[in-house]
């Protein structure tokens, strides 16, 4: 058992009342995506306003929805290909909303950079969705590429109780950005009939941590959560504070003086 594992299987105990109440409810599991990026919208709400603990709150609210909508569809036998396109399109509101909300943010406190970083990071989220979607019209499966939607919302949620965005989206873009090239990658050996990078030896660690297939809950998985919050906590609150008032320019904001 592995700790995010073990986080995992301690988050099931409260979501499976959650899923038996709906179920007993007879509530449709698209119902429950629907609310999902409702509830996201007003976190993004929240996000723009620089209402972060609040957003925090709200997006456990909303990814409560998001997560359990399959499990009721299943426990119910409503699953259907409607039910997949409807929720995965629906998803992608919500990462646009929350992006979005940061993005309007940044703007009103005048740090252009800022604006810049969660735009590319918003770009790239989606091409990561993009790629495996375009891959898997080619080829059986594509998921490949650490950073996905539960990293994403799990590291938003981070961001917003820390006062740590800052880091959240560095983590994201750059993450995002190796994703979409493993899955550019991953995809073009399996149509050229490629051997995959080997795991094996030094180099094989270095391929193991940047061209990601390590599923979650596992050592590997692990070890890139413990560098990704270490690097979100170790970078300060600060780097978002206007340098140019303290005349520090770029060599104060990356040392967050």
């Amino acid at each position: 058992m592995t700790f995010t594992g073990a986080i995992g299987a301690a988050c099931m105990f409260p979501l499976r009342a959650i899923i038996n109440t709906s179920v007993a409810l007879g509530i449709h599991p698209n119902v429950l995506t629907l609310i999902g990026v409702i509830v996201n919208a007003v976190a993004a709400w929240a996000l723009a306003t620089d209402r972060f603990i609040a957003a925090g709150v709200i997006m456990i609210v909303a990814n409560i929805f998001d997560f359990i909508d399959g499990k009721v569809a299943h426990l119910t036998g409503k699953q259907s290909l409607f039910g997949a396109f409807w929720d995965s399109t629906l998803d992608r509101f919500s990462d646009l909303a929350l992006f979005a909300g940061l993005i309007w943010l940044y703007a009103d406190l005048g740090r252009k950079d800022y604006v810049l970083i969660a735009t590319l990071a918003l770009i790239f989220s989606i091409m990561t969705s993009y790629a495996r979607a375009r891959a898997e019209s080619l080829i059986t499966k594509c998921k490949v590429g650490f950073m996905e939607r539960p990293e994403r919302i799990v590291l938003f949620m981070i961001g917003a109780f820390t006062d740590r965005m800052a880091g959240v989206l560095w983590v994201i873009l750059s993450l995002s950005v190796v994703t979409v090239a493993n899955r550019i990658y991953y995809t073009y050996l399996e149509l050229e009939k490629r051997p995959m990078p080997s795991t094996e030896g030094a180099a094989g660690w270095v391929w193991r941590f940047f061209f990601w297939r390590d599923d979650r809950a596992t050592l590997p998985y692990d070890l890139w959560v413990i560098a990704i919050l270490a690097f979100t906590w170790l970078v300060p609150p600060d780097w978002l504070r206007d340098p140019t008032a303290t005349g520090l320019g770029l060599a104060g904001l990356l040392l967050g003086r």
